[in-house]
C-alpha cells in the first residue's frame, strides 16, 4: 500500500495560534515522504497545510515564536503516538496531545486536546527521489 507521511524535522512553520480552543500550527512546507508499495524507493515532496487540535490547553508556557523551523517531537491521539512524523490522512477525536521541539528556541510546545487532524493545502510539489543505500 502507498504512504505519506510529514517529516517533522526539518518542516517550516509560519504561525502557531491558539484562539477560542482552538491550536493551529500553519506549514509553510511541511516535508513529506511517499512510500510506494513493493518499491525500495522513496520520493520527498513539500506541501503547505495546518496541524489543529480542538479543544486545546497548553502545558507549555507560552507559543513559540514564528516562523520557526520544527526539530521534531510527539503528536499522539488516543494510543498512538507519532515521534518525528505524522501519517496523512489524520483525523481523530479523543485524547491528543503534543510536545515538539523548535530550532534555535528553548521553549517546546506542549499541549492537551480533545481531537487532532491535518488539513493539507493546494498539492504535493516533487522535491527529489530518495534511493536506497547500496
Amino acid at each position: 500500500m502507498d504512504s505519506t507521511t510529514i517529516e517533522l524535522p526539518g518542516s517550516e512553520i509560519d504561525s502557531i495560534s491558539l484562539e477560542d480552543g482552538k491550536l493551529t500550527l500553519r506549514f509553510s512546507r511541511a516535508g513529506l515522504i511517499k512510500t510506494m508499495s513493493d518499491s525500495e524507493e522513496r520520493t520527498r515532496w513539500w506541501q503547505a497545510g495546518e496541524l489543529v487540535f480542538d479543544e486545546a490547553e497548553l502545558t507549555s508556557d507560552g507559543l513559540p515564536d514564528c516562523p520557526c523551523v520544527c526539530e521534531g517531537g510527539d503528536v499522539g491521539e488516543n494510543v498512538y503516538t507519532y515521534r518525528d512524523m505524522l501519517p496523512i490522512p489524520l483525523e481523530s477525536r479523543g485524547r491528543a496531545h503534543c510536545d515538539l521541539r523548535f530550532r534555535d528556541r528553548q521553549q517546546p510546545l506542549q499541549a492537551v486536546a480533545s481531537g487532532v487532524r491535518l488539513v493539507m493545502e493546494d498539492r504535493p510539489h516533487y522535491i527529489e527521489h530518495i534511493r536506497p543505500e547500496k
